[in-house]
């Protein structure tokens, strides 16, 4: 045997020697031998660096320094989850689908590990890299660190597919955890709080031979890709088992959602036998066409939903009612507590939503009260304990000015919430505006952070977001911290945003009411910003998905004179108001006033893309058959009911090819 297969034997076995002790949990060799093997390979690659493999065991140390991480965009959107809380959350989820979808529905029930996300990517069965969950679209690209993971196979085994990826969560064990803060506190320096925060954390570690020394876990959950040999949730979770994945191995599959309950009840007490911290259950659809068929709202999968343990609670005291302003001049008021330790973190501040919220539950300054932290970040208050209430407490007294400019508070009809009606003279309201039109699913303006901006308003550099394009390093360079790169950042930041597509520069306008889904229908139909201003309000209601509500809102937003003279701005610098020439050349109106439903398998195009070719070409997309349904467009196995249902209403079932005609 030459040298060559030597080396790459040597790592072979050190491979299936690691997967064994660290995923299968069984040792087929003493740590000794192990680690005399390891050494021995190390030495052999320093000899032979023609031989240099980036997946080879040894860098399981880790050693490579991240200054910067890259941002990379996901090949599939990493969505989140609609969460429950109730029982009852369930079986009206199970009736929304059962709505949806033909036949018997399984369900596969996992556990809700508690950690940071993280999609990896493999190719012909080498992991090439692996993102952080980012803002879902997009990620950091943390693939050093993630290499010294001893859970996440490098190489693959079996028959996986050329490319693909999967989702899972970095956790921190509680034995692991438990030990790193021995050593901290023996050390004399300040313990980590919880695991998961710990675990996310170290993904961004600069040093990934400080990682290495992090005992991290990966559990998989997820394998995403083209043309993948799987047909259920549960095939999916045993291919990546048998690729070599980290896989746990409590899923089941259930026929009925009472079975879902016996999961969630066993787990909601055994959880506590667990080696990681989980916080609940997810329940699948575990169906893979199935899945496809019922597709995604704009946030998440609407064949998949957590189920959330109940939340743990403490008391404390409220010190102090302050009221914030927000972007949209909304006030709300929070509660300054007495800091307390609620699931794994130290609590200071609670919010008390609005006036009825603090009447209903007669919330006073130096009560006692029961804190609360659910799916929400910010904890919230459920009640007063008002035997230890003082004596000479006083009822609160909602504010009736604004805290940051005196401004007369309003509240509108229909509205929980009181206003401060001061758009553009008060502070919070433009740097909360400006903050919003900078973040990564707006304008995603590289360099420029959130304090920036109220160092940027506070020194009177910017007023609004159109003053951003007129700033200059010469203007930003005397902030505090802000270094001559650091300027540099920022000035390109901004000028790199002016490449952003119209429907996301809708949306960073800050229009109330129009969220990123409502600007990329307004976007799509309308094609510009002065289309759009032109709109009335009977106009933009007759737009699918678009009510009373939101249509008052964009009316009311282009009757404003500032806001014509920003956008007026804007459109000098050369930002994105309208949809460029190059989208507008794939789309057409050949199918106005046309609601499609997609059913089945298709072989020429993805469901998917065959939706984008509905609404490219201006027809519309619905998820059940109505009559107001134009077209259904039927693929293998599609489900005998929705036939029924079609022919019942002589709604016409077209084919692929008889679509793609249409359009042709």
């Amino acid at each position: 045997m030459n040298m060559k297969e030597y080396i790459f034997q040597l790592r072979e076995e050190l491979r299936k020697h690691n997967h064994n002790y660290y995923v299968l949990d069984t040792s087929t060799i003493s740590d000794f031998d192990f680690d005399q093997k390891l050494k021995e390979l190390q030495k052999l690659e320093e000899d032979h660096p023609e031989f240099h493999d980036a997946n080879s065991p040894t860098l399981r140390v880790g050693g490579k320094i991240t200054k910067n991480f890259n941002t990379i965009v996901h090949d599939y959107r990493m969505h989140s989850l609609d969460n429950s809380y109730s029982k009852e959350d369930l079986l009206d989820w199970e009736t929304r689908i059962k709505k949806l979808v033909d036949g018997d529905i399984n369900y596969t029930c996992e556990l809700k590990y508690d950690g940071a996300s993280i999609s990896l990517t493999y190719e012909n069965g080498i992991l090439l890299r692996a993102v952080t969950r980012g803002d879902g679209y997009k990620g950091d690209e943390v693939t050093a660190n993630i290499k010294t993971i001893k859970t996440i196979p490098l190489v693959l085994q079996g028959d996986f597919p050329n490319r693909f990826d999967i989702r899972g969560e970095i956790v921190l064990p509680f034995d692991g955890f438990n030990k790193m803060n021995e050593v901290r506190i023996e050390a004399g320096e300040e313990p980590y709080r919880n695991p998961r925060n710990t675990a996310s954390g170290s993904l961004k570690l600069q040093d990934s031979s400080e990682v290495a020394k992090r005992p991290l876990e990966c559990l998989l959950y997820s394998v995403i890709g083209e043309k993948l040999p799987i047909s259920t949730q549960l095939q999916n979770l045993e291919k990546a088992r048998e690729w070599g994945f980290n896989v746990p191995s409590e899923a089941k599959v259930v026929s009925s959602i009472d079975e879902v309950f016996k999961f969630v009840d066993y787990w909601d007490v055994h959880r506590h036998d667990l080696p990681y911290e989980t916080d609940g259950v997810v329940i699948k659809v575990n169906n893979l066409h199935q899945q496809d068929e019922l597709g995604y709202t704009a946030k998440a999968p609407r064949w998949a939903i957590a189920y959330k343990f109940k939340a743990e609670q403490v008391s404390t005291v409220l010190n102090e009612i302050t009221y914030q302003v927000g972007r949209t001049g909304a006030i709300t008021p929070v509660a300054n507590l007495e800091p307390v330790e609620l699931a794994g973190t130290i609590v200071k501040r609670a919010s008390l939503h609005n006036a009825d919220q603090i009447e209903k539950l007669d919330i006073r300054e130096k009560d006692t009260v029961f804190v609360e932290k659910g799916g929400e970040i910010i904890p919230k208050i459920i009640g007063v304990d008002l035997s230890k209430r003082p004596h000479d407490s006083k009822a609160t007294k909602y504010i009736e000015k604004c805290p940051e400019c005196q401004t007369e508070l309003i509240r509108l009809a229909g509205e929980a919430k009181h206003f401060c009606l001061n758009t553009m003279r008060c502070p919070p309201q433009i740097i909360g505006r400006i903050q919003h039109f900078i973040s990564r699913k707006a304008m995603d303006i590289e360099g420029l952070g959130g304090e920036t901006v109220a160092l940027l308003v506070t020194n009177h550099l910017i007023n609004n977001y159109a003053d951003l394009y007129e700033l200059t390093k010469e203007k930003v360079l005397p902030l505090e911290r802000m270094a001559e790169k650091s300027a540099d950042n920022l000035i390109a930041g901004v000028e790199a945003s002016k490449e952003i597509p119209f429907e996301r520069v809708l949306f960073a306008l800050g229009i109330r009411y129009v969220g990123e889904t409502v600007a990329k229908k307004l976007a799509k139909y309308y094609k510009s910003i002065d289309n759009l201003a032109k709109a009335s309000e009977e106009e933009l209601i007759s737009v699918d998905e678009i009510g009373e509500i939101i249509a008052k809102s964009v009316v009311l937003f282009f009757t404003s004179e500032e806001n014509n003279e920003m956008i007026t701005k804007l459109k000098s610098y050369g930002v994105q108001l309208e949809i460029s020439s190059e989208e507008l050349k794939n789309q057409t109106d050949k199918l106005q006033g046309n609601t499609f439903v997609v059913s089945g398998v298709f072989m020429k195009v993805s469901r998917n893309e065959l939706k984008k070719l509905i609404e490219d070409n201006g027809g519309k997309i619905s998820s059940s058959i109505s009559k107001k349904t134009g077209y259904v467009i039927a693929g293998d196995t599609m489900g005998p009911s929705k036939r029924t249902k079609a022919e019942s209403l002589e709604i016409p079932i077209i084919t692929e090819d008889d679509f793609l005609l249409m359009i042709s």
